[in-house]
């Protein structure tokens, strides 16, 4: 979200202020969830580790028949399903402005003329509105499982997480990224980023991804029912709709562009030479757009 910010926004304190704040709420978070199960188990006589699954069945069978059992049941349910609500605006606000401003930097000419990008924003809402209407009908929870459990799995993210790295680390080059920073904030960060670029974070998430990959068993619903074959082909073909589509992308660009493979691979691996090196002169979204700077590589 680095278009939303000044060009010197100390983006390195910002780093550490987001990774404490979330931590904290997850600390925080923590004591509001197992109070309420803690209470739910006491009613009930049973442990806590059955009362109820993680994921929607928390949030939607455990905690109203808990709500239910406190006085003034019908308040707290209100505060309860209004806090639900607004976790999921808030969600969509980032999920929605990351993926609309992904699309529009990578096609300045196109999409940031006139009113091109509210238009996306709109397919973009209108679509995610028509696929979320099956997730709503009676056997909508299948299809919210399948999708937040293979889409939105640690897997897929994952292999993210080390294709930046390569690229951050490797391709665009840890020095150079250490200068960046150091033109955009007044000041080098601590040389030990420079590791984890390369070295540290890479291998973290390369075990990660090894050991969930080891450790994966297809989907069953609260533990009973398993999905069956075209289910798990279904969920498949989504976590892989979004990992091939790097793949696919590196495959066209080294198609399109001129030369041997060697030549072709050292000039798509290698930063452009126009990358800005200073604060930029315009605002976000100009009315006649360029691109600041462009990976001619990977992205």
């Amino acid at each position: 979200m680095g278009s939303y910010n000044k060009y010197n926004n100390n983006c390195y304190k910002d780093t550490f202020a987001l990774c404490t704040l979330n931590s904290l709420t997850s600390f925080v978070a923590g004591f509001a969830v197992f109070s309420v199960l803690g209470f739910m188990s006491h009613e009930l006589g049973v442990d806590i580790s059955t009362v109820a699954e993680s994921g929607p069945g928390l949030a939607f069978i455990a905690y109203p028949r808990a709500l239910s059992m406190m006085p003034l049941p019908q308040l707290w349910a209100a505060f309860f399903f209004i806090m639900i609500i607004l976790l999921g605006l808030d969600s969509e606000f980032v999920y929605l402005e990351g993926l609309v401003t992904a699309i529009s930097d990578m096609f300045p000419s196109f999409f940031l003329i006139g009113h091109r990008r509210k238009l996306l924003l709109l397919i973009i809402c209108g679509v995610s509105f028509v696929i979320g209407l099956f997730m709503v009908t009676e056997g909508g929870l299948y299809v919210f499982l399948l999708f937040d459990y293979y889409a939105c799995s640690g897997i897929p993210l994952m292999i993210f997480a080390i294709l930046e790295c390569v690229c951050v680390g490797w391709i665009y080059g840890a020095d150079r990224y250490y200068d960046n920073i150091k033109e955009m904030i007044g000041y080098y960060p601590t040389s030990l980023m420079k590791y984890c670029w390369k070295f540290i974070t890479p291998c973290l998430c390369v075990g990660t991804l090894i050991f969930s990959m080891v450790k994966f068993t297809p989907l069953k619903y609260n533990n009973t029912y398993e999905y069956p074959w075209w289910g798990f082909a279904i969920g498949m073909g989504l976590a892989l709709s979004s990992v091939l589509l790097t793949p696919l992308w590196i495959i066209y660009r080294m198609a399109v562009t001129p030369g041997t493979l060697r030549q072709r691979l050292k000039t798509l691996c290698t930063p452009a030479s126009d990358l800005q090196s200073s604060p930029p002169k315009k605002t976000l979204y100009p009315e006649t757009p360029t691109p600041d700077t462009e990976l001619h590589a990977l992205t």
